[in-house]
């Protein structure tokens, strides 16, 4: 009983205020009832504590001065950077070799010339990049030796076989779809004067020099067998000996007087012809298939209507009557054509929206021309556009346009300072699965042609006009997927003895997009590309390492058309002759043309 009160006793005085009036008596209370329970315990270990705290005080301060010298020790200074703005070259030992030291693009345009030839690469599965080898692929350009020191007219390719036409007009065939037993380059058809070939799924289109146009086999075997046409031995002759190769020929039915065949292009199944007056006829390419999804541009046309005669019998396309057509493009299995006025029609397969049109799962062809309008694409821009190319291939279409600059409907004449000026642009359209469109996008269909941004509104400044001049195309080659554009930029073939010891030739730029399974852009590499890029020179920079340059990256350059003395120093034969690069089905080629 008596603790319970001292307890009580003890917890009212922890319990009573504490008055601010006696600051003597201001603490804590529970510090006076442990001082009271034991006050010397307490004391001896606030003395511990302070000696403890003391000595590491000490060996801070100690360490601090013993550390202070290294901390404030200035950094060492970093080396001096030497700065190299040019490598030292090896000592020119003429101007042509000091041209050759200093430029790469000058070494390249020279080449060209010394070794004219064609060099290829891409798929090899029909032995067309690399018919001598075994390989699947051709990784990077690679030169077809039959062809060295050989100007060609035109060359076209397929993944299974090749086509060209040499200088004389003759054709040469090759791959495994030619000859499986040997799928090396030969000749087959000769003196025909051919300017032109296309290919189709089976056979090659070909145009004579004076507007004939043939259809041959690409197997020899098909070429060989058969009843073969007669071949007068001069146009006053009575007498003719058979040919050597079995083909075909297509003949439009109504030509006029004085008009010819001027162009042709072909798509896997289909044909375009156009005349010299500007009309179109369309015909069955291949032996195959029947086209059937309205890329003849003959409406209701179809294999169970074709009228009487051969099927490959050419049909003028009524729906182009009236207008004089300037050039033509195929696709697989669609159709262009551009008129003298800048106006592009299209028609056929329309599945990707490669006619430029929103694809229609209902009506997924168009057998008919129709405009496309490239004027309400440019509406509200201030821009006049006139299509000035075409080109098609697999499921794509490509146009270049040439944009003035017009005063818009609020805007005064006056203030247009660049009234007049001319931008030139080029768009696409189809399937960019592969990145074939070209404009950096990975579209299975298009709603509507795209400008390819890299390729457009691009300016330099020409020293011959000294003015701002568009950039635009001179040439686009399109493949099955994938493409390449070589620039109109200012170029020079005008280096000679005459002219200073540091003017070098250099050519056009030219760039690769678009599908790259088969190794068919020449990077080296598998991924494909949905932008425009160059790649390296084609002899894989060789002739760069030979003047100190190894390991630098140069790009390639085409050589364009001049006239000079082809051969190892200039010493050959004097011929026009400039560098054209084809895209086909899975294979890419550059080569010598005259």
């Amino acid at each position: 009983m008596l603790a319970r009160r001292v307890a009580l006793r003890q917890t009212s005085r922890l319990c009573r205020p504490i008055r601010a009036t006696s600051p003597t008596i201001r603490q804590w209370p529970r510090f006076n009832h442990t001082e009271h329970e034991g006050g010397e315990t307490g004391r001896r270990r606030g003395g511990a504590g302070r000696f403890l705290a003391g000595m590491l005080v000490a060996l801070a301060a100690g360490g601090a001065v013993v550390l202070y010298p290294s901390l404030t020790k200035e950094p060492p200074k970093p080396r001096e950077a030497t700065i190299e703005y040019e490598k030292a070259r090896p000592v020119a030992e003429s101007k042509e070799d000091n041209r050759d030291l200093i430029s790469s693009q000058h070494i390249q345009v020279k080449k060209s010339w010394e070794n004219p030839g064609v060099y290829a690469w891409g798929s090899n599965s029909g032995r067309v990049a690399a018919p001598d080898s075994t390989d699947n692929v051709v990784k990077t350009p690679r030169r077809i030796p039959y062809f060295d020191g050989k100007l060609l007219r035109d060359l076209k390719l397929d993944r299974d076989f090749g086509a060209a036409v040499t200088e004389n007009g003759d054709l040469v065939q090759w791959g495994v779809a030619f000859s499986e037993a040997n799928p090396t380059p030969a000749e087959t058809l000769k003196g025909k004067d051919l300017v032109k070939i296309e290919i189709s799924r089976d056979r090659i289109i070909a145009l004579g020099k004076n507007g004939t146009v043939y259809s041959i086999p690409v197997s020899a075997s098909d070429q060989t067998s058969g009843e073969k046409p007669r071949q007068s031995s001069s146009w006053f002759s009575f007498w003719s000996s058979p040919e050597t190769v079995n083909y075909r020929q297509l003949k439009p039915a109504n030509l006029g007087w004085g008009e010819s065949i001027v162009d042709i292009a072909s798509g896997l199944e289909h044909a375009l012809l156009l005349t010299s007056r500007g009309r179109v006829f369309s015909a069955a390419s291949s032996t195959s298939d029947f086209p059937s999804r309205g890329q003849l541009g003959v409406p209701g046309l179809t294999w169970a209507t074709r009228p009487q005669g051969p099927y490959d019998q050419p049909h003028e396309i009524l729906g182009l009557k009236g207008f004089k057509i300037a050039k033509v493009a195929a696709g697989d299995y669609h159709s262009l054509a551009l008129d003298n006025d800048g106006r592009v029609f299209v028609f056929g397969d329309n599945t990707s929206g490669q006619l430029g049109f929103e694809v229609e799962p209902q009506f997924p062809f168009i057998d008919a021309p129709i405009p496309l309008p490239f004027n309400k694409i440019y509406s509200g821009t201030g821009q006049q556009p006139r299509v000035t190319s075409i080109a098609a291939g697999g499921a794509n279409s490509f146009f270049t346009v040439d944009a003035k600059r017009i005063a818009g409907q609020k805007e005064e004449i006056d203030q247009v300072k660049d009234l007049g000026r001319i931008t030139a642009d080029t768009w696409a359209c189809g399937s960019g699965i592969w990145g074939s469109l070209g404009t950096g996008k990975w579209t299975h269909v298009s709603l509507g042609p795209s400008k390819i941004k890299s390729l457009s509104g691009l300016f330099e400044w020409d020293e011959n006009t000294d003015s701002v001049v568009p950039i635009r195309l001179a040439r686009l080659s399109a493949g099955s997927t994938h493409a390449a554009a070589v620039m109109d930029n200012v170029t020079s073939v005008d280096a000679s003895d005459v002219t200073s010891d540091n003017d070098t030739n250099w050519g056009a730029d030219i760039v690769f997009w678009g599908g790259n399974e088969h190794y068919q852009l020449g990077t080296g590499k598998r991924n494909n590309l949905p932008l425009p890029t160059y790649i390296e020179p084609l002899d894989g920079g060789e002739a760069d390492t030979e003047k100190g340059r190894k390991g630098e990256h140069h790009r390639f350059q085409i050589t364009p058309r001049t006239t000079v003395r082809i051969g190892e120093g200039g010493t050959g034969r004097k011929v026009s002759v400039e560098q054209r690069v084809e895209c086909g089905r899975f294979v890419t080629a550059v080569y010598s043309a005259t």
